[in-house]
Order: structure tokens, then C-alpha cells, then sequence
């Protein structure tokens, strides 16, 4: 059965901002690594549509975002939403059965697949189907900005906390 896995960068004032703040390279390698394992990953609408960035490559690319485009395209994809008609490369559009497809994907399916975006993961966290949530807790203050917990944050328990380069904390919960 795979693991549902909701992990973003947060500021320490708890917004997510793709804009606002970006990886070290030590955390870009650590996001191309988790790339590689995933199993897949579930998209809303507004986050596939900024992912779609990696389907097509760029002359400014380097090696590493070379690498992080190729595990990203290679994993299957799966687009929750109401107004999209149709999707990229391996992507599959979910309909209006969210529960009923997630559930089926997490059945079907083995290892962690990612879910990505704050308005997805409220959702999900709503139908209880998220088994992770991961912080990567970065020392910047935004001030304003879309929340990682989009929603009520519902009780968890921390299970570990790792450094990723020099100012990076991954903080990892699971549902109390």
C-alpha cells in the first residue's frame, strides 16, 4: 500500500512560496533523490500547472536540473481537477471522486507518493488520507502568503528532524 506524503519548503512563519525562496543546492539534490524513489504524485490544478516548468528542457539548465526534470517526467502523475481537460506526459486526470481515487491509487500502488500543493493536501487531510506531512523549515519570514496548512492543522506527532544543508530543518510528522 503506498504512503501519501505531503512535504513542502515553508518559511518560518508558515507560508509556502515557490517564488519567495528557493532550494540550496544541497536541498535541490535532496529533492532530486526523493524525485527518483517516488512512487508518483498527486497535483491540484494551480501546482501541476507550475510543475509543468520541467516537462520541456531549458538551455540554462544544469546538470542538476537536468536530473531533477528527467525523475519528474519519468514518474506517473496524477491531476486533480474540475476544469482541466486534459493533462501532460504521464499524467492521468482524476475526476470528481477524489476519495474513491486516492483510495484506489494508495491500494494499487507501493512506496510514497507525493501530494503537492496546501489546497490538495487540506482536502486530503480532511478525507484522512495523508500518512506524512514534511517541513522543510526555512529561516525566512514572508509575512503573508498561502499557508502550508491551508486548513485546520490536525493533531500530528513529530517523528523525526533532519538537517539538510546548512540552514534547512525537515521536520516530519505523522497523524496523531
Amino acid at each position: 500500500m503506498a504512503k501519501l506524503v505531503f512535504g513542502m519548503n515553508q518559511s518560518l512563519d508558515g507560508y509556502v512560496d515557490h517564488l519567495a525562496f528557493a532550494p540550496s543546492p544541497t536541498l535541490f539534490r535532496h529533492f532530486i533523490e526523493e524525485a527518483q524513489r517516488q512512487a508518483g504524485s498527486v497535483y491540484g490544478r494551480q501546482m501541476y500547472e507550475v510543475m509543468r516548468y520541467w516537462d520541456d528542457d531549458h538551455p540554462e539548465w544544469d546538470a542538476e536540473r537536468h536530473a531533477f526534470a528527467a525523475a519528474w517526467r519519468n514518474q506517473p502523475k496524477w491531476v486533480v481537477s474540475r476544469s482541466l481537460k486534459s493533462v501532460g506526459p504521464n499524467a492521468t486526470l482524476v475526476g470528481d471522486d477524489l476519495e474513491g481515487a486516492i483510495r484506489e491509487l494508495k491500494s494499487e500502488r507501493g512506496g510514497e507518493i507525493e501530494v503537492a500543493g496546501p489546497d490538495l493536501a487540506r482536502s486530503l487531510t480532511e478525507l484522512g488520507l495523508i500518512d506524512e506531512y514534511r517541513i522543510y523549515l526555512h529561516p525566512v519570514v514572508l509575512g503573508h502568503g498561502k499557508p502550508y496548512f491551508a486548513g485546520p492543522r490536525p493533531p500530528l506527532r513529530l517523528m523525526t528532524n533532519d538537517r539538510i544543508g546548512e540552514d534547512v530543518i525537515r521536520l516530519t510528522y505523522v497523524p496523531a
